[in-house]
């Protein structure tokens, strides 16, 4: 399937995005899926990567200034925003829609992370492999492989304790 035929039926699709898209600015990994109301925004030299088999859920935005990156099978719930810059506002002369952006750095979102509803990831953050954010949290610092982390500020919970290769999952019973 093309990137567009991932695209959620009622999803607006704006021709900054078809371009990006064109330009090779906009990718989208193999069986990754938008949801209806998700909005990726980009400037003019900016680009977003967005690995394989991810999913951005209703209301999902992706802003990008530079660059984001997101690896594979990532999963954003409902209207979590990624952006690698933030508004200029301390010019007393000059009106804030005037004063651009300014940014510390690209978005590195590593795999197999898990977005709950309404994070954001600000600027400059690097967030490992493995990864869980909690519902409502704002990332402003990086964060290691393999972590729990939530709050605003987001903070580390606890390391993720994964389960030894050949473990049965939750609600298997043993046979003896």
């Amino acid at each position: 399937l093309s990137c567009l035929d991932r695209v959620q039926h009622g999803c607006r699709v704006d021709a900054e995005v078809l371009e990006a898209l064109d330009s090779g600015r906009l990718t989208l990994g193999q069986g990754t899926l938008l949801e209806p109301g998700c909005w990726i925004t980009l400037a003019p030299e900016a680009t977003i990567a967005v690995g394989d088999g991810c999913f951005l859920n209703r209301g999902v935005m992706l802003a990008a200034h530079d660059r984001i990156e997101i690896g594979d099978h990532v999963m954003f719930a409902n209207n979590c925003f990624v952006g690698d810059a933030s508004h200029k506002f301390d010019d007393p002369d000059l009106p804030i829609t005037w004063q651009g952006f300014e940014s510390k750095g690209p978005v590195s979102i590593g795999s197999n992370c898990w977005f709950g509803v309404n994070c954001v990831v600000t600027s400059g953050v690097r967030i490992g492999d493995r990864c869980v954010i909690g519902a409502n949290s704002v990332v402003t610092s990086d964060l290691p492989d393999g972590v729990i982390a939530a709050g605003s500020p987001a903070k580390v919970i606890r390391e993720i304790e994964f389960r030894s290769a050949g473990a049965q999952g939750s609600g298997s019973q043993s046979q003896e």
